[in-house]
């Protein structure tokens, strides 16, 4: 099955008029749901990759993505113009990423079940990488958010950290293991410096 962006040809955010951007901002925050839609196409594949390389599966997802641009839509009076709109918007999927990650957590811990991690771990066992988003996907949890967010999607490692809720210096050695564990899984080690 095909991701939403691959379906969709969805323009890239930075090739828009930031003055065109600002204008669909201050008229959605507005309440004008037609901006907001503008807003949502424009922005939606690079939300959807985002979501999907944090959580490696496609239904949760979508489901991601559409609680983030609800809770956008929600929080958008209070959106201060300081920052891009496309990086506040990355920064409520992160977070609604997270938010979904514990509730998991938090779920298992209750049932007394596997935890995510593990389940992670053991899906990553169960089939090797045929390719390098299959590998990504494959990483433990925090190497792979941190790779996802700084080394995809050039988050600082301070931004990375203050999203994941984690110390900087925890984010730059999760992006290090991240980086020897594709190597490792893509068969790249012989060819490295």
């Amino acid at each position: 099955m095909q991701a939403v962006a691959d379906v969709i040809d969805f323009p890239d955010p930075a090739s828009h008029d930031a003055a065109e951007e600002l204008q669909s901002v201050t008229a959605a925050a507005g309440g004008d749901q037609r901006a907001f839609e503008r807003l949502y196409r424009r922005h939606v594949g690079r939300v959807h990759g985002l979501c999907l390389r944090l959580t490696g599966h496609r239904e949760t997802a979508e489901d991601c993505v559409q609680e983030a641009f609800v809770s956008a839509w929600r929080a958008l009076p209070t959106f201060e113009t300081r920052s891009a709109f496309s990086t506040w918007l990355h920064r409520i999927a992160v977070n609604t990423v997270m938010s979904r990650r514990r509730g998991l957590a938090r779920a298992f811990e209750a049932t007394g079940e596997v935890d995510a991690v593990e389940l992670d771990r053991r899906a990553a066992d169960d089939a090797p990488p045929l390719d390098v988003e299959a590998a990504i996907a494959a990483l433990p949890d925090g190497a792979r958010h941190v790779l996802v967010l700084v080394g995809l999607y050039g988050f600082s490692h301070e931004e990375a950290a203050h999203g994941l809720g984690i110390a900087v210096g925890t984010s730059k050695a999760q992006l290090h293991r991240a980086r020897q564990l594709l190597a490792a899984r893509l068969d790249l080690a012989a060819e490295a410096p």
